[in-house]
């Protein structure tokens, strides 16, 4: 039995995992559809971000929380776009313990950022329909900057315990992880010491960010159906239906991946390796694919900013 103390952690080499049982097929067929959501991901957030940044029109808080969505999806994709194709194109699965410890923290660090920013998002639609006498006077350019801080701030405090205590951890037999990427509740099954507290601070870890985000985030969306449900202007009920379908789409996304990877892995140990490895897979790469297409579909004004993009760059 091999056996890495604490002091040997910096040493310590885990092997990722592809799709099990379908390693022959990872080169020629399984990189293909995952390099193309990956390079649609990447695309359409740089499309976005492109057309809020160098758009004036653009230039007001609901676009500027829609751009650190972007940036968020992309932290999340760029966090495991490596390792993944990695494995898929050159077999590579090897990745160094404090890699790996790396990895996780950023994944991590990312998601509780969307969904902070999600909740943002959704603060920003309560005062523009419930409160739109007070819309600019509250979501200033320094409230923006400000929240922005507070997001990162936010992330970085509670996720660094869970760092830190991973490096508190010894690990035998065997070190293959189930994912092509370093996921906490992965990493901490795998540990042949005590590993209680780095569950239950996991768990608690993402009740008091995406547990409280959601309820929050359900909050202010029947506030705004209260506020929504007393207009009488068929064309105003529209508008305001239309200015947060985008936002609801984001979000029905990023929490039901959420919440079925965490369930799977929690309570799906007797599921077969693929249920795991396919919610992985949707988890990381489905939010950020779709996001873009939702708000490219939904939102007019995004919608004629692209095509005003790409109208000049075909002149050109």
């Amino acid at each position: 039995m091999s056996y890495y103390p604490n002091a040997m952690s910096s040493a310590l080499v885990f092997l990722l995992t592809g799709v099990p049982g379908l390693e022959d097929a990872h080169h020629a067929w399984i990189s293909i559809p995952f390099y193309r959501l990956y390079l649609t991901a990447l695309s359409g957030k740089g499309m976005i971000l492109f057309v809020i940044i160098t758009e004036s029109s653009l230039h007001e808080p609901m676009y500027y929380f829609l751009s650190m969505l972007s940036i968020t999806d992309l932290g999340l994709c760029v966090s495991t776009l490596v390792t993944m194709l990695g494995i898929f194109w050159f077999n590579t699965r090897e990745i160094s313990f404090n890699a790996c410890v790396a990895q996780t923290f950023f994944i991590q660090l990312f998601t509780v950022m969307e969904s902070s920013v999600l909740l943002a998002m959704a603060f920003d639609r309560f005062v523009a329909i419930c409160n739109p006498q007070r819309y600019a006077t509250t979501l200033t350019d320094s409230c923006i900057i400000k929240v922005w801080l507070m997001i990162l701030f936010r992330g970085t405090i509670i996720l660094m315990p869970l760092v830190l205590l991973l490096k508190c951890l010894s690990f035998c037999h065997s070190h293959v992880l189930h994912h092509s990427y370093c996921f906490h509740p992965d990493i901490i099954q795998l540990s042949c010491s005590d590993n209680k507290v780095n569950s239950v601070l996991g768990l608690t870890a993402l009740i008091i960010t995406a547990g409280i985000d959601s309820v929050f985030i359900l909050l202010s969306y029947v506030l705004i159906l209260k506020t929504v449900l007393s207009i009488a202007s068929p064309e105003e009920l529209h508008k305001a239906f239309s200015t947060c379908i985008s936002h609801i789409g984001s979000v029905a996304i990023f929490y039901i991946t959420l919440i079925s990877l965490s369930f799977v892995h929690r309570f799906g140990k007797r599921a077969p390796p693929y249920v795991h490895t396919l919610m992985a897979k949707v988890y990381l790469l489905i939010p950020p694919v779709m996001n873009p297409i939702i708000y490219s579909m939904k939102t007019k004004h995004i919608r004629k900013a692209i095509h005003k993009v790409l109208l000049k760059g075909s002149q050109a």
